[in-house]
């Protein structure tokens, strides 16, 4: 059974940071692209960043760029983001998601547009003082 589970939400000060991680069961990250997405109350949907098969190749939104860094470790199954430098507008439910559409995370077609095979059910961070 595939499944993806989210964890490392928490409420955090701006400025703050927390490592998010997403644990695989039924697959083989290794043969996915994983990205992270976030979706906050009232909102769409936003893509945040992506990792390739490898984790040779990554991707950002601009948004988080210089302030998150998503990483992965196949031998574990797992990927990771490290949010630093935390913002309000960084409030959001985080999911992680995979897909086999293509082994690198491409500016054509978007990453941020592959069809993920794969949710987790997310997990919350709230940025707040």
């Amino acid at each position: 059974q595939l499944q993806l589970v989210e964890s490392g939400g928490d409420l955090v000060q701006p400025g703050g940071t927390l490592r998010l991680s997403c644990v695989a069961s039924g697959i083989i990250l290794g043969d996915y692209v994983v990205s992270w997405f976030r979706q906050a109350p009232g909102k769409e949907r936003e893509a945040v960043s992506c990792i390739s098969t490898s984790g040779g190749s990554i991707a950002y939104a601009d948004s988080v760029k210089g302030r998150f860094t998503i990483s992965k470790d196949n031998a574990r199954n797992m990927v990771y983001m490290q949010m630093d430098s935390l913002k309000a507008e960084d409030t959001a439910r985080y999911y992680c998601a995979a897909t086999d559409q293509s082994r690198l995370c491409t500016i054509w077609p978007p990453w941020e547009r592959f069809t993920y095979n794969s949710w987790g059910l997310g997990t919350q961070v709230t940025v707040s003082s």
